[in-house]
């Protein structure tokens, strides 16, 4: 059966809310504004507020990502590049942190950087990627990780195309597509 991206989402969600517990403090019109803290299901938040902090368990997220997923997004790894499911997506839509749902860049800022991996000129609003200096591999690069979940998503380069100069180079593994 297949399934489109939308119904696999959807899937996706009840899988998480199954295994949260049903996460009610994450809903709702009463919903705290500010920085907090949510432990059961992310998916359930508005996928444009990234002030909300979600935090799971180790062992919640192995239960909850795929492998790659898990290898890519809680243990800062790479997937080989040209083998993912977005590098090469030239549709319509926004791409989404895989983890917690976050909408974290657009379409409309994807670019063709030659490199395997799905590339981006800017994140789809402030505040929707946050970065931090990474020292490993023998060099100082930028890291980019979703601040929802603090999942790993790639690396941000200053040798981007135009407006911004730069290029953030995404892992597909970390990111969920979703076609508008």
């Amino acid at each position: 059966m297949k399934l489109t991206v939308r119904a696999a989402n959807l899937l996706f969600a009840a899988a998480l809310l199954a295994c949260s517990g049903a996460g009610r403090e994450a809903q709702g019109d009463d919903r705290v504004k500010t920085e907090q803290t949510v432990k059961n299901d992310a998916w359930a938040l508005s996928p444009t507020d990234a002030t909300i902090k979600v935090e799971k368990t180790e062992e919640q997220w192995k239960q909850l990502l795929t492998p790659i997923q898990f290898q890519v997004l809680r243990q800062a790894g790479t997937e080989r590049a040209f083998t993912g499911e977005t590098w090469n997506n030239h549709e319509h839509g926004v791409y989404r942190c895989a983890a917690c749902g976050l909408v974290l860049f657009r379409s409309d800022d994807k670019f063709e950087s030659g490199t395997g991996w799905p590339s981006f000129t800017r994140p789809a609003a402030p505040g929707r990627v946050a970065e931090r200096e990474d020292k490993s591999l023998f060099t100082t690069r930028t890291e980019v990780h979703c601040p929802r979940c603090g999942g790993h998503l790639g690396h941000v380069f200053p040798d981007g195309p135009a407006p911004t100069g730069l290029r953030y180079c995404m892992n597909s593994a970390a990111l969920v597509f979703e076609k508008n």
